[in-house]
């Protein structure tokens, strides 16, 4: 089934392929990792009280086992990448990709977890959490590089203010980086 917001073909031109050109958040395997671990102790911790009460039977063992696979979803980040150009967010086996050079939108959600809205000129939307542009400047690199030619040519009119907060977080971040692996905190 086709979504609105599922991956298209580009409109114009290919952009260069090839994992030079491709840039990709380096804490998601890790990430992945703690998603599964953390799913994997609440089903020990559920069968074994449910074992230790005398009430564990296969069915319970299966209710069990759903609630940590929820929970193993529910935990899971989503796989961003960036290529020039291009931002794509994978989560779920669904893939979400914005033309960043002909973005047009860009909103930051508030709430339980901060949430970055990236609308391009073709409809497509992705979201993504603002901390793994902050944690991995390349990504930022291919995101504001496409915006800023987005900005140039004026398509982008909405959400410049919250890039360019973004944008001085990443360079305070990276800069905080330097000093601290040069030892000069």
């Amino acid at each position: 089934m086709k979504h609105r917001d599922d991956t298209r073909p580009l409109a114009t031109g290919r952009h260069p392929s090839g994992t030079a050109a491709v840039a990709y958040d380096r804490d998601w395997a890790g990430e992945v990792r703690g998603a599964v671990r953390y799913a994997t102790a609440l089903l020990g911790l559920l069968l074994c009280l449910d074992g230790a009460a005398g009430s564990l039977t296969w069915w319970r063992g299966v209710l069990w086992l759903v609630t940590a696979l929820l929970l193993l979803l529910v935990l899971s980040p989503a796989r961003v990448s960036a290529g020039r150009g291009w931002l794509a967010s994978r989560h779920l086996g669904r893939t979400r990709r914005v033309r960043t050079d002909l973005l047009i939108a860009v909103r930051p959600l508030d709430g339980v977890s901060r949430r970055l809205v990236l609308r391009d000129a073709l409809g497509n939307r992705v979201e993504i959490d603002p901390e793994v542009l902050v944690r991995n400047p390349d990504l930022w690199y291919r995101l504001d590089e496409g915006a800023r030619r987005a900005e140039t040519v004026g398509i982008l009119l909405t959400g410049t203010t919250a890039l360019h907060t973004l944008a001085r977080r990443v360079d305070r971040e990276t800069a905080l980086g330097v000093f601290r692996a040069s030892g000069m905190e």
